[in-house]
């Protein structure tokens, strides 16, 4: 039976698998299910040739060229979360076979997503600030004429993983959607049931919602810049639940203290933000402490998902969300 071993901090077992999942690895491979490693360092170096499989989460191990020498019988990386740039490149060179677990953290950042965009449209965070804040019937038809989803239109920044789901839960809604991704055809978005637009600041001037779902690259840090802030209409909502630094925030703050533009922030610069930033104050700002991702019992889908992989491995199948070499470049 292949040996395996976890990669992550210890605390997260539990969190990431129930009991079955974890009886269910145990079918597969041999593995102590209450161990986990924090570097390769703490393990015995008699076993260390031995491990076919890393299961790697939060808190594990960077997996160096050097890790790499010292499990040479290494074959399987599964990571139970998303990115995978801990991994050196050269675990593809060497025919190790790397899988991540970002599809089923899509999931809830895409639901998280929807949601924000169906309350911003509604003006829901800022109406009910002012119902708290006045306590008196709020006229809607005179007081928030342009409220509701109707034939909004909402600019999605990246056809990532989330990006790509979120276009495709809003088919559901009377919005239309654009898209700005440069790597996207017209065809790919009109396939997803979005509009292909290749000007951002294009993008940004026709949408009244606009969500970021672009992976933090040096190529696109700071790309939601001041000038596509500018672009953006009067009232309009930016939603971030991808990387701050897609966005230049000093430029946002700013069109935020205009009480021009309006936020929904799931991620900040740094984050946590430093106790009496204005971000936590702005009336015109729903900052969230990076909710979207999976969380609570949303890291079982996670869980659930690694051990699906390790099963096709021990079994000699295909993984089914293995990271090709190509696709390193463009991920977060």
């Amino acid at each position: 039976m292949m040996k395996a071993v976890f990669g992550m901090g210890q605390h997260m077992i539990p969190f990431f698998f129930s009991a079955p999942d974890l009886a269910e690895l145990q079918r597969y491979v041999e593995i102590d299910t209450s161990r986990a490693i924090a570097s390769v360092a703490e393990l015995d170096p008699a076993e260390r040739p031995e491990i076919d499989t890393l299961i790697t989460g939060w808190g594990g191990p960077e997996i160096t060229r050097d890790v790499l020498d010292q499990l040479p019988g290494l074959r399987a990386i599964v990571h139970v979360a998303g990115t995978v740039r801990f991994v050196d490149p050269d675990a593809w060179r060497r025919g190790i076979v790397v899988s991540s677990g970002a599809w089923a953290n899509a999931v809830p950042v895409a639901e998280f997503t929807v949601a924000m965009i169906t309350l911003a449209g509604k003006d829901v965070f800022w109406a009910a600030r002012t119902y708290a804040r006045e306590q008196r019937e709020i006229f809607r038809e005179a007081e928030l004429p342009a409220i509701g989803n109707f034939g909004r239109t909402v600019g999605i920044v990246g056809a990532s993983r989330i990006g790509s789901r979120v276009i495709r839960m809003l088919q559901a809604y009377d919005l239309r959607v654009l898209l700005f991704d440069p790597f996207c055809t017209e065809e790919q978005a009109r396939l997803l049931g979005a509009e292909l637009v290749s000007d951002l600041s294009e993008l940004a001037r026709r949408s009244s919602i606009l969500s970021i779902h672009a992976p933090s690259r040096p190529e696109t840090w700071g790309m939601v810049s001041r000038e596509v802030l500018a672009a953006l209409p009067d009232d309009a909502t930016i939603i971030n639940t991808a990387r701050a630094d897609i966005v230049d925030q000093d430029a946002l703050i700013a069109e935020l203290r205009s009480g021009r533009l309006r936020a929904v922030l799931d991620v900040t610069d740094p984050e946590v933000l430093p106790k009496g930033h204005i971000l936590y104050t702005l009336p015109n700002v729903h900052l969230t402490p990076h909710l979207a991702g999976a969380a609570g019992n949303e890291l079982r889908r996670l869980g659930e998902s690694a051990v699906a992989e390790v099963r096709r491995h021990a079994r000699g199948e295909p993984l089914k969300y293995a990271v090709e070499f190509a696709e390193l470049a463009r991920m977060a």
